[in-house]
C-alpha cells in the first residue's frame, strides 16, 4: 500500500475512509483566451484517457509543487508556457477495483506564451467556452465545467465503474475558496 502524499488535501474534503486511501496527485490545466471566448483542449493520443478531449495535465512529480506540475505538464503537452495560473477546483476520482484515488487539482491558465503545438501525447485545439464538446470528454466534465467557466471554485468527487465511463455516484460542491489546500499544494 502506498503512503499518503504530504501534498494531498484529501483530509480536508473526504470522509475518514476515503481520506485514508492512497491518493495519486494529478493536475489539469485549461489555457483560456477570454477575449475570444475560447479554451484550449487536447485530444489525448495515448495512455489513460486516450481518444478523449481534455485539459492538459498529468502526474505531479515528487520534487515539485502541484502548481509547478500543472505548468510543466502544459508545456510538455502543448508547447505553451503558463505565466499566470489560478487554482479553481479539486476533483477526486474513485474507480471500481482500484484502491488508489486520483486527486486532480484543476487550474486555469490566463497568461501564457508560445503557440499550441501537437505533441506525442496531445493534439491541441481551441473550443468555444460556451459550447464545449462534452460528448468527446470525460463524463464528469459537464458537471463542473459551468462552475470553472464562471470563475467559481469547486470540490467534486466522482465514482466511476471500471469502464471509466459510467459515473455511479457524485458530489459536487461550489466553495468560496480553496485556501484550505494552499499550504499542502505548495509543498515541494
Amino acid at each position: 500500500m502506498a503512503d499518503i502524499d504530504a501534498r494531498s488535501v484529501a483530509r480536508f474534503v473526504e470522509d475518514t475512509a476515503h481520506a485514508a486511501m492512497p491518493h495519486r496527485l494529478y493536475t489539469l490545466i485549461f489555457p483560456m483566451d477570454r477575449p475570444n471566448g475560447k479554451v484550449l483542449l487536447g485530444m489525448k493520443k495515448r495512455g489513460f484517457g486516450q481518444g478523449k478531449l481534455n485539459g492538459f495535465g498529468g502526474k505531479v512529480e515528487p520534487s515539485e509543487s502541484v502548481e509547478q506540475g500543472a505548468i510543466r505538464e502544459l508545456a510538455e503537452e502543448s508547447g505553451l508556457r503558463a505565466t499566470r495560473v489560478e487554482n479553481c477546483g479539486l476533483l477526486l476520482f474513485y474507480f471500481e477495483d482500484n484502491p488508489v484515488a486520483m486527486e486532480v487539482h484543476v487550474f486555469m491558465a490566463h497568461e501564457y506564451s508560445g503557440k499550441p503545438a501537437e505533441t506525442e501525447e496531445m493534439r491541441p485545439e481551441w473550443f468555444d467556452i460556451d459550447n464545449m464538446p462534452f460528448s468527446q470528454m470525460w463524463a464528469d466534465d459537464k458537471c463542473w465545467w459551468p462552475l470553472a467557466r464562471n470563475g467559481r471554485s469547486f470540490v467534486g468527487r466522482f465514482w466511476f465503474k471500471a469502464d471509466q465511463v459510467t459515473i455511479t455516484r457524485q458530489a459536487l460542491t461550489p466553495v468560496d475558496s480553496l485556501d484550505f489546500a494552499r499550504n499542502a499544494r505548495n509543498i515541494s
